[in-house]
């Protein structure tokens, strides 16, 4: 593994596919001109809308979204993380909430399917029922190991609160966990910050934290704040509430520090 730069990508995606793979590709190209080699986008990044257009549009999303993928990888000759996009579940009109890892000449390198859904009433009179739409995956994600990039845990967004899936990550020896999301503004203003900080500290790992922000349609409205953390929890980059990138270097000689400072995955009893 050796240092190099890394871009959590912020987006206001709505119910528009090609208008949110632009503005994708924009950022990318931004991150890549700064010179970020593994770049991460939000839950939900090539289409945010109605659960029913989801459904109805969900070849096409799938589609669309896989090829932009690979091309992009391919174009800019950087790691990307597609942070999550439905994919029909064959026969039972659902989709997997799917986040693809995609190395620079294309080919798909970890794919992992949101095994927690948000099944939530919002304090704030909101609902969501991700489970009317959306099949849980069935398996903990995997851990891709990259010689230059490090050991890369993959996860999305509910994910996040619990803790138990970023252990497995760690036991699996992960320095980078993925946290793509599409928080909602109500939970994430108390409970975004603290919790990626969270996982990045009790696993002494780096978090990437791509972010949906803004009003996505109707009152749908997202928190943004994408952030990149480091394993003492010490928030690297935060690009706040506009659409745009977090970049931060990850440097293995600071995860040797911390984990030799802080030795407490050794200690774990149970």
């Amino acid at each position: 593994m050796k240092s190099y730069l890394a871009a959590a990508i912020q987006m206001t995606s709505v119910p528009d596919l090609q208008k949110n793979l632009d503005q994708a590709e924009e950022l990318i190209d931004l991150a890549v001109r700064q010179g970020a080699e593994l770049v991460g986008l939000p839950e939900n990044f090539s289409f945010m809308g109605e659960e029913k257009d989801k459904i109805a549009q969900g070849s096409a999303i799938a589609q669309a979204t896989e090829t932009f993928l690979h091309q992009m990888a391919q174009r800019f000759q950087v790691t990307i993380l597609g942070g999550g996009f439905p994919i029909p579940v064959n026969g039972n009109g659902k989709v997997y909430n799917t986040a693809l890892l995609v190395s620079p000449n294309g080919q798909e390198l970890a794919r992992y399917q949101k095994v927690h859904l948000f099944d939530v009433n919002v304090p704030d009179g909101n609902t969501y029922q991700e489970s009317s739409t959306v099949k849980a995956g069935q398996e903990l994600p995997s851990v891709y190991s990259s010689p230059d990039l490090g050991k890369i845990g993959l996860s999305i967004c509910y994910d996040v609160r619990f803790p138990e899936l970023y252990r497995h990550l760690s036991s699996h020896g992960a320095d980078v966990l993925f946290i793509p999301a599409a928080f909602t503004a109500f939970t994430g203003k108390d409970h975004w910050q603290v919790l990626l900080q969270s996982r990045a500290i009790e696993n002494t790992c780096y978090v990437i934290a791509p972010a949906q922000t803004g009003t996505n349609y109707h009152r749908r409205q997202t928190h943004g704040h994408a952030m990149i953390i480091d394993p003492w929890g010490v928030i690297l980059a935060d690009a706040g509430e506009k659409p745009g990138i977090a970049i931060a270097e990850i440097k293995p000689t600071r995860l040797e520090q911390v984990r030799r400072q802080m030795p407490s995955l050794q200690h774990r009893v149970f």
